[in-house]
């Protein structure tokens, strides 16, 4: 999850992981996050199940949650913050509102939202946790490799991890170089072989 971390969303995304909205953003600067996802979907206004998937996630869990029946809500905020810190939880990725953002930043707990909304939800559900939700447009079931940071949020399929991560290490692995190149005068069309005879060179 460290290296995760350090490779980060956008090269992890160039390697073949699926890019999240760029709605979704993290909620104080300096959050970054990486993970096996725990899934879960929200009950329009209602965050019981956000309750119940931090009670039963394994530790080192992100939670991924579908709140857009009803985005604007606070359905995350300081005391399920500590509640997950205090089960090892690693984050949090919602597709609607949380609010307590200061209070987060203050806990050093990642989180990932689509918006900040002070409204409070209730707690009566239904809801669910596990199985296919549908987050920033991409598809994450539990056990995806979850990685987030000021870039944005990039999913991995559990079944891709190796051959998505290998190709993120070789163009990290490949980055220094190019850039040594540029600075002593190459040009990145030639360096990465691009064809640019599609763009059409205007006059005036």
């Amino acid at each position: 999850m460290d290296e995760l971390i350090e490779l980060g969303s956008a090269c992890v995304g160039d390697g073949g992981g699926s890019c999240l909205s760029s709605a979704i953003g993290p909620a104080w600067v300096g959050a970054a996050v990486a993970g096996p996802a725990f899934t879960l979907r929200c009950a329009p206004g209602d965050n019981l199940a956000l309750h119940v998937a931090t009670a039963e996630a394994p530790a080192g869990s992100v939670l991924v949650a579908d709140a857009t029946a009803d985005p604007e809500y606070g359905y995350w905020g300081e005391v399920l913050a500590s509640a997950a810190q205090a089960r090892g939880l690693a984050g949090l990725v919602i597709d609607g509102g949380l609010r307590d953002v200061d209070a987060l930043q203050r806990l050093g707990f990642p989180a990932f939202s689509e918006r900040v909304c002070h409204r409070g939800a209730g707690k009566v559900g239904p809801g669910a946790v596990g199985g296919a939700v549908v987050v920033g447009g991409v598809e994450v079931r539990t056990g995806d490799l979850v990685v987030g940071d000021r870039d944005g949020v990039t999913v991995v399929p559990a079944m891709m991890f190796d051959d998505v991560v290998g190709r993120a290490r070789a163009k990290a692995g490949a980055e220094p170089g190019i850039i040594e190149q540029l600075r002593a005068g190459a040009v990145t069309v030639d360096l990465l072989g691009l064809d640019t005879s599609t763009v059409d060179r205007e006059s005036g």
